[in-house]
């Protein structure tokens, strides 16, 4: 018995109307979205004190090097004066971390 394949070129009517470009997929935003709640739940306190802020307050102090990792994470831009926004390099979000870091002890 062999087997055969055979391409068609016939496309499905919906073919290539997927998401639009840069639209998240729906587990990825499931998951950002819980990870957000969870530490608005937790709070600073672990009681919801402050809410976000507080969790990353909590994680600021009792764990730097995350908070720090995170931060050069979600701060990938810098202001530069009033001429507008420059992306800032892995190399100057690295410094930044790492003065974070050696400020913090």
């Amino acid at each position: 018995m062999s087997s055969k394949i055979v391409e068609s070129t016939v496309r499905p009517p919906n073919a290539g109307k997927g998401r639009k470009k840069g639209t998240p997929n729906k587990t990825t935003a499931a998951l950002k979205d819980a990870i957000l709640m969870a530490a608005e739940m937790k709070g600073e306190d672990g009681e919801g004190k402050d809410g976000l802020v507080g969790y990353c307050a909590f994680l600021a102090k009792e764990e730097p090097r995350a908070f720090a990792t995170l931060l050069g994470r979600v701060l990938p831009m810098q202001i530069t004066g009033n001429i507008g926004i420059q992306t800032a390099t892995k190399e100057q979000r690295d410094a930044a971390t790492a003065a974070f870091l050696r400020a913090d002890g």
